[in-house]
């Protein structure tokens, strides 16, 4: 029986692995992209869907003068409390997952890539909505340096959320396709292309 969702393939990376990029890349396909930071942006922004329970969970003080999530004192109390994390996490991945799950059944293009940045970690959550998972790799010194450059994050800040995060080898272990990003953006492009020709015919039940 055909299924009710487009082929979908799960692109994750570790931070400052260029996940981002990539999917930028894929668009210029036509290939429609769902984002999950941008859906958790969305759900902690003001009057975002999830506030009323993060505030409820962790205090008015976390949110902003706008209403929204306060990163900042959110990515503090995380460091100092780890059950922080997971306790932010169980509100957000539900929301995030039926969002996404919303998103896919609207999808025209003949398959979808899905971002996530934590896929590995929650690997059980999506294993239902995704055909593929797609990796992008790079050394781990090059994620630390443009995981600093791009965020505005303290070196120590980016260790530690390296550190939280599934490890390389872990990723690399799951991946069916690795992207490698430790050249420049052309190499990266052939990559892409390479790929978006691959998952159309996967998509057309050619593969």
């Amino acid at each position: 029986m055909k299924s009710v969702r487009p082929y979908c393939v799960g692109l994750t990376g570790g931070i400052g692995s260029g996940k981002s990029v990539v999917a930028d890349l894929f668009a210029r396909f036509g290939v429609e992209v769902i984002d999950t930071d941008a859906i958790a942006h969305q759900l902690t922004g003001p009057g975002g869907l999830a506030m009323a329970d993060i505030v409820d969970a962790f205090g008015a003080n976390i949110a902003s003068d706008t209403g929204a999530l306060d990163r900042a004192a959110m990515r503090a109390r995380a460091f100092a409390e780890p059950d922080v994390r997971k306790k932010l996490e169980r509100i957000l991945h539900p929301m995030i997952r039926a969002e996404s799950m919303r998103r896919l059944a609207q999808v025209t293009h003949p398959y979808v890539l899905l971002v996530v940045p934590l896929l590995i970690e929650s690997l059980d959550a999506y294993r239902a909505l995704i055909d593929r998972i797609a990796v992008v790799d790079c050394e781990e010194s090059q994620q630390i340096e443009r995981a600093a450059a791009r965020s505005g994050l303290q070196l120590e800040q980016v260790n530690a959320i390296l550190s939280a995060q599934a490890s390389r080898a872990s990723r690399l272990h799951v991946a069916d396709d690795v992207i490698d990003n430790r050249g420049d953006l052309n190499h990266l492009g052939k990559q892409v292309e390479q790929l978006h020709d691959k998952y159309m015919k996967h998509a057309a039940g050619e593969f």
